[in-house]
């Protein structure tokens, strides 16, 4: 309960009303009600498959499974990727609130499917790329579940992460120990959990790469190896060793590393591809590498 000592401590009202700001970064696209703010039709390119995006973490799981895709040789996963820029709030768009009601990156179209089919949510595209290609899922019944076990944790672990732990420890306006110590304690489980099963297991499913790799890399394998929030010292990321292991071998594919920068406009420049609408796009950046 708060306390009527701590200046800093908060009663709620009877009813919350949103009458301010709550500060911090990303502050100004936050709010309380859905629907689109502006009228703002998507473009449409040349590939049977049209992904809506920004190169965060959830953004970076439909890219790197697109590019896994056409590295296993389906040229129907070609795509062409737009940016969402969601500091502008592009994501309140009426075209982009039509294939995302929920407003949030990444938003998929398949125009090779009649109607052409939505897809909203990182872990459902996965699901339905690799349904549709019928790659990175096992069709055995146990492995099939187990990998959608992790699929699922991922989707139900990482708001802790992202919306929790990075929030408070690089986002808010101030940094507060409470929730810093709380979503500390919580992640440092759950790459426990992850370092657990790394163990005995080569990748996350299993022995085989599957999208419950995909789903789950971008989050906590960038977070040891020090690529999001700055934190891998606080959190002794050094010592979840199997964590690091598979961190690191992930990184190494070449669809990995082809799919991370897509969508990115921050860091490196020559780790940035605002869009991406054929192959040679993403080549003319990473060149060699």
């Amino acid at each position: 309960m708060p306390s009527k000592n701590n200046p800093a401590s908060y009663t709620p009202p009877a009813v919350w009303k949103w009458d301010k700001q709550s500060g911090g970064r990303f502050t100004s696209i936050n709010r309380p009600i859905a629907g689109a703010t502006h009228e703002k039709p998507l473009p449409i390119g040349k590939h049977p498959l049209q992904l809506y995006s920004l190169g965060t973490p959830n953004g970076v799981k439909a890219t790197i499974m697109l590019e896994e895709l056409l590295a296993l040789g389906h040229a129907g996963a070609e795509y062409d990727a737009f940016l969402i820029n969601i500091t502008e709030g592009d994501q309140f768009g009426s075209g982009f609130v039509g294939i995302n009601p929920n407003s949030k990156i990444p938003a998929l179209l398949d125009t090779s499917a009649q109607p052409a089919q939505r897809v909203f949510e990182s872990g459902s595209i996965l699901l339905y790329l690799a349904e549709k290609f019928g790659e990175l899922l096992p069709s055995e019944p146990a492995a099939r579940t187990e990998t959608l076990n992790w699929l699922f944790w991922q989707m139900g672990s990482a708001p802790y992460l992202g919306g929790g732990f990075g929030h408070f420890y690089c986002y808010a306006p101030e940094q507060w120990q409470y929730p810093i110590d709380r979503f500390t304690m919580e992640i440092k489980r759950q790459l426990d959990v992850l370092n657990r099963q790394l163990k005995d297991n080569r990748f996350i499913a299993g022995d085989s790469y599957t999208i419950a790799d995909i789903a789950i890399w971008p989050w906590y394998g960038a977070l040891v190896l020090n690529k999001v929030y700055n934190a891998a010292e606080f959190l002794e990321a050094h010592s979840y060793t199997h964590v690091l292991r598979w961190a690191n071998e992930i990184a190494e594919r070449p669809a990995v590393r082809r799919g991370r920068i897509v969508n990115t406009t921050w860091g490196k420049e020559e780790n940035q591809l605002r869009e991406r609408h054929d192959a040679a796009d993403i080549d003319a950046v990473l060149g060699g590498r």
